[in-house]
């Protein structure tokens, strides 16, 4: 479907370059642009993306989503960089052993050349582990902006797939949260956090095996002493931080959500003096973030100085029990000194830990939203074995159909209606009547909880949902524009027509005299939700989309309501050409719009009442003479 006026997300960076521009910050300000043409020269060229998109083809992981599906795609990089974090982990245990022997060997045994090789040693073993860090930070770089990369698509992808009801039903800030915190935790998680655990995990199980390589009595007694301590600490940390971040991960998304709110509406606040009621609001919503950030920290306040309490005890213990053992002449004083450091070196990985398991918490807590997101389906879904819905005459029928945004409440129920094939209908009625509603399971934003909607004889869930839409145009009330060129968001619906079509497609609404008064004509970039443009110039560029794209089946969704009686009147004969040959579907309040369509259905309260042409229902005295009466008064009185 072309959706001429809203839907959908586009990044404009083409179109040729604007002049001039009546967005303050839009476009490269012409003194810099040298410096920035230099500057992309150095950038790496990067092919276009492969980009496929089916309805039909949901998330390959969707509720499976987790680290090991992230990173499989990888595996080759993963291995390699598992075997920089082994060669680190070992590296790092060669200086208390180096220490032992400079002690007993060297120190004790007066041995300068014993102390010279442990020196050299001891600086072979510093380039190896820097050596080794640097290799494993390049590759686990890599593995982390691949994965990130591929996930900020599917992410993407799944947005784009998701139906209107997803979209009604979420705030814009906890989406964005998605798009952004979300991945961005699990980034850091991947780059540095995984492999931290790594590296100090195994770090703990070297250092057990050397301790009781060293002596298997005061291995015993650390293990006895602070293992089972350590072991309750752990455990209790992981499902107090584990709720922890799950709350932080939510009330850091109402907080965004809160902002993008407040700036979207900020005319409105501003109009309305909101400003102090909103920041009091602000203020509560960032409140119980604060919360819960207190909470995680007062998690983390307990246990961190915990474990390193009980390693000082630990360290006190052995040391006074080893000192016994060195004047019984069971150990050297190297040895001693050696499992002393590799004592610290067991706990110092604990308090990294720590540190390393708030990362991987916060990533968790990222990885169960998003698979939220990634798991959640479509509400219109598209058929396995739908078909490619041929090109269509535009025959619609309504065959007894009911909906409802809410499973118990109807909006619509038990409508049948048949528009032919080049026919133009109007529906009318009061606000909230279903008029809308129709139009939106015309264009299968929803599908029917009951009967069935057909466009020449196929049943709407039948076909492919991009063979549909393609064929089928919306205008929809509110026209929505992407910052850029003018010129692409006029080729929205139909980005491959000739600078020739756009000017044809211009004349024919009317846009002509409007394009040529902006500074840069259609170059010139609009700024975002095309604020730069009124109301009705908006809609006079959704009206040339919608011109541009040339639909079989068209619903302008009162398209002319934005629109003054002479901007009205310039696109009469602009809606005539449009109209043409399709079927229409006019969704009015202006009756004066309505009087145009071959045919006129009256809806009121989800069931049609009337249906025909305006001088036979004006004569018939029912619900739409009533209606008409009401609105030649209202007109006589304004003219």
């Amino acid at each position: 479907m072309t959706v001429t006026g809203g839907g959908g997300g586009a990044a404009f960076n083409g179109g040729g370059r604007a002049t001039a521009s009546a967005h303050p910050f839009a476009g490269v300000p012409p003194e810099m642009r040298a410096s920035v043409e230099e500057l992309l020269k150095t950038e790496p060229d990067h092919a276009e993306p492969d980009v496929v998109f089916e309805h039909s083809r949901p998330d390959p992981d969707g509720a499976r989503l987790n680290l090991r599906r992230l990173v499989r795609p990888y595996w080759p990089m993963a291995l390699l960089a598992g075997v920089f974090v082994g060669a680190e982990a070992l590296m790092l245990q060669a200086g208390p052993k180096l220490t032992q022997i400079g002690i007993d060997d060297g120190v004790m045994g007066k041995d300068n050349g014993a102390l010279a090789l442990v020196a050299g040693l001891y600086l072979v073993s510093l380039v190896v582990t820097g050596l080794a860090q640097a290799a494993r930070v390049k590759v686990t770089g890599r593995i982390a902006a691949s994965v990130m990369n591929d996930l900020r698509v599917r992410v993407f992808t799944q947005l784009q797939r998701l139906s209107l009801n997803f979209y009604t039903g979420e705030k814009t800030g906890v989406i964005m949260t998605r798009m952004t915190g979300d991945i961005e935790n699990l980034q850091a998680l991947l780059q540095e956090g995984l492999v931290q655990l790594a590296v100090q995990g195994l770090t703990i199980v070297i250092v057990t095996v050397i301790l009781f390589t060293y002596d298997v009595q005061l291995a015993l007694i650390t293990i006895v002493l602070v293992v089972p301590v350590l072991t309750v600490l752990s455990l209790w940390f992981r499902r107090a931080s584990g709720k922890g971040y799950l709350r932080v991960r939510d009330t850091v998304a109402d907080v965004v959500a809160d902002l993008s709110e407040s700036l979207q509406g900020v005319r409105i606040v501003t109009a309305h003096n909101r400003q102090r009621r909103n920041t009091e609001h602000h203020r509560q919503v960032t409140g119980r973030y604060y919360d819960a950030n207190v909470r995680t920290g007062r998690i983390n306040s307990i246990y961190t100085p915990s474990t390193q309490v009980l390693g000082v005890a630990g360290q006190l213990a052995l040391l006074a029990i080893g000192a016994g053992m060195v004047a019984d002449g069971d150990l050297t004083i190297g040895e001693l000194v050696a499992f002393l450091l590799y004592l610290g070196t067991f706990f110092q990985p604990i308090q990294q830990l720590v540190q390393m398991y708030n990362t991987y918490q916060q990533g968790q807590s990222s990885i169960v939203k998003l698979r939220e997101l990634l798991s959640a389906r479509p509400g219109v879904e598209e058929q396995p074995g739908a078909v490619d819905l041929p090109k269509i005459e535009g025959e619609i029928v309504f065959d007894d159909v009911t909906f409802g945004y809410l499973p118990d409440r109807p909006v619509i129920a038990g409508v049948s209606l048949h528009i032919p094939a080049g026919e133009t209908v109007a529906f009318v009625g009061p606000t909230g009547a279903g008029k809308s509603t129709l139009a939106k399971l015309v264009s299968r934003f929803y599908d029917p909880t009951a009967g069935r909607i057909l466009i020449d004889g196929r049943d709407l869930r039948e076909v492919g949902i991009e063979s549909l839409r393609r064929q089928l145009g919306v205008v929809p009330q509110e026209p929505f524009l992407f910052a850029g060129p003018l010129r692409d968001n006029i080729r929205f619906a139909a980005p491959d027509v000739s600078d020739d079509e756009v000017r044809e497609a211009l004349r024919a609404v009317g846009l002509v005299d409007v394009v040529e008064r902006l500074p840069a004509g259609l170059d010139t970039v609009v700024q975002e939700r095309g604020q730069s443009l009124s109301s009705g110039e908006r809609q006079l560029v959704a009206l040339a989309r919608a011109f541009l794209a040339q639909p079989r089946v068209l619903v302008l969704d009162e398209a002319t309501s934005n629109l003054d009686l002479q901007s009205e009147a310039k696109i009469e004969a602009a809606l005539d050409v449009l109209l043409e040959g399709r079927t229409a579907i006019l969704i009015a309040h202006r009756l004066s719009t309505a009087m145009k369509a071959d045919r006129i259905v009256v809806v009121d309260e989800g069931r049609i009442v009337e249906v025909g042409a305006h001088d036979q229902l004006v004569t018939a005295g029912g619900r739409y003479s009533e209606m008409y009466a009401t609105w030649t008064s209202q007109t006589a009185g304004v003219h």
